[in-house]
């Protein structure tokens, strides 16, 4: 009786481990299963994207391309036309030839006094670029400078500033506009500040118009009656 209940407990024993490992296999095929719809979707995803890019995107950009350097070609020197045709492909199309075309729409835009809407377009465009990045930026000061909104032209060329990370060639040039601004709202001390930094960090940089640095400096330090 003791070897019969023995051998039903071993039975047993043997049957739950069946079911143990049977339960196991189902879960790693049930796992496989899993495995197997994750790497087919990822394939897929992967072979869409290709199709995106290849039979659609790509093609866009090249549309898109073609249609920037159309504009080039055709309405160079005619601010009238080519902000026009520029405005249109920055609208109608996207990713680079759209912001190349966002920024030259702008430019003429601005040459056409249309500062507004120059803006409009400079605020489309944007450029891993530190230099050109920076350059759009000064141009948007530029903008508010005529439109007289004067903290808004400040906070663009300290933007800018900031953008170009010390360029000789931005920087100072930057700090005059700047500098050109607070004079018009009277804050001298200020302009001062600009015309000092320039002095101390960018000692290489030239006016252009024959007056040295040192000249505005004692302007500004006559106006402030030091």
């Amino acid at each position: 009786m003791a070897s019969q209940n023995q051998q039903q407990q071993d039975e047993n024993a043997i049957e739950k481990m069946n079911n143990q490992l049977t339960d196991a296999g189902m879960k790693i095929a049930d796992n496989k299963s899993v495995i197997t719809w994750v790497v087919t979707g990822v394939l897929v995803a992967a072979a869409l994207v290709f199709a995106f890019v290849h039979f659609y995107q790509k093609p866009k950009n090249e549309k898109a391309f073609t249609a920037y350097n159309k504009v080039e070609l055709t309405a160079m020197g005619n601010d009238s036309v080519a902000a026009a045709q520029y405005k249109e492909v920055a609208d109608k199309f996207g990713g680079k030839a759209a912001n190349l075309a966002s920024l030259s729409a702008a430019e003429a835009l601005y040459n056409e006094g249309k500062y507004e809407e120059a803006v409009k377009y400079l605020k489309k465009f944007s450029s891993k670029d530190a230099v050109l990045e920076a350059n759009a930026i000064v141009l948007t000061g530029d903008c508010y400078v005529n439109l007289k909104k004067y903290d808004e032209a400040i906070s663009a060329y300290q933007q800018a500033v900031r953008k170009a990370d010390g360029n000789p060639q931005i920087v100072p040039r930057v700090l005059l506009k700047e500098a050109n601004v607070y004079d018009e709202q009277k804050k001298y001390d200020k302009a001062l500040e600009c015309y000092t930094i320039i002095k101390k960090d960018y000692s290489d940089f030239r006016l252009g118009n024959g007056v040295d640095i040192d000249a505005y400096i004692a302007r500004e330090n006559a106006r402030l009656g030091k």
